[in-house]
Order: C-alpha cells, then structure tokens, then sequence
C-alpha cells in the first residue's frame, strides 16, 4: 500500500465566489481525512481608490464602512463554510488585505502551511490577458503543493450535487 503525504495544514484560499465554494468541499476534505488544521483566507485586493475614499468620508463614516464590511465578512464565512463544519476547534479564519497572489504565499510560509487549495476561474483569451490569474502566479512560486480546483462548468462536475 502507497503512504500518502499528511496534510497537517491545509490553506483553502476563498473570493467567496461559487467556484471557491466547489474547491471548499476539496480543502475541508483533505484537512478532515488528515486531521489537520483548516485554514480558510480571503484576501482583499488593494483598491486603488482608497486614499479618494478617505478624502471624501470622514473618520467616523470610514469606520463604519469598514465595520460593515468586516461584519458581512464573517457572515459570508459562516454561511458558505463554517456552517458546514461540525469541530471548529481545527479551523482558523484569515482575512489580509493585499495583491492575492502575494497575500497568499506569505500567509502560506509563515504558517508553514503543507499544501494551498484554491479555485480557478477557468479565464482564457483576452480576459485571462487582462485579469490575469490570482491560481497560476501561486503555481509558479509556491514552494509547497498547491491543488487546483477548475470551474464547474469547465470540469464537467455535476452542480446538482
């Protein structure tokens, strides 16, 4: 019988989209069948208009803003992920602010995370061009495993399910 690796620490990197809600399933099952820490991380892109924003609000509504936010934040965790999670003692929330790739695997060394669960999108052409890919930069520099989850309608998966 073939050994396979022990994930002790699994990072599933979420946008919140349904995409990331498919690769979820893959990164709580990895973690569950290796009795490892799941380690759930959104990254919020750097806005480029946050310094015109802080211009217009004051303090007070800027705070706001941001409590709001962290507030829907947490909601969207527990609602897509943690709901479906019995032992939450083996799971940890993160959220950084950032560019994702970068976010990612930094949080993934400094953890010493064993293996980086994420979706893809499945962009091609143009799009892919212009947006770029936050699970291909990860590809080329991560040093650790990384498991990509393709998009539904892509993969051929059955959504029903």
């Amino acid at each position: 019988m073939i050994d396979y690796p022990k994930y002790k620490k699994v990072l599933f990197c979420t946008d919140f989209s349904e995409n990331s809600d498919c690769a979820f399933d893959y990164a709580f099952g990895i973690a569950k069948r290796d009795e490892g820490v799941l380690y759930i991380l959104h990254v919020i892109p750097t806005n480029p208009d946050h310094y015109n924003l802080e211009r217009c609000l004051t303090k007070e509504e800027l705070d706001r803003v941001k409590e709001t936010l962290r507030e829907d934040r947490e909601k969207i965790y527990n609602d897509q992920y943690l709901s479906h999670i019995k032992d939450k003692t083996k799971v940890r929330i993160v959220t950084k602010s950032g560019r994702e790739d970068k976010k990612i695997l930094e949080f993934a060394g400094e953890e010493n995370i064993d293996i980086i669960v994420i979706g893809t999108h499945g962009r091609t052409g143009i799009e892919h061009f212009f947006i770029g890919s936050v699970a291909e930069k990860i590809i080329r520099h991560s040093m650790i495993p990384v498991f990509i989850i393709p998009c539904r309608e892509k993969s051929g998966r059955d959504k029903s399910k």
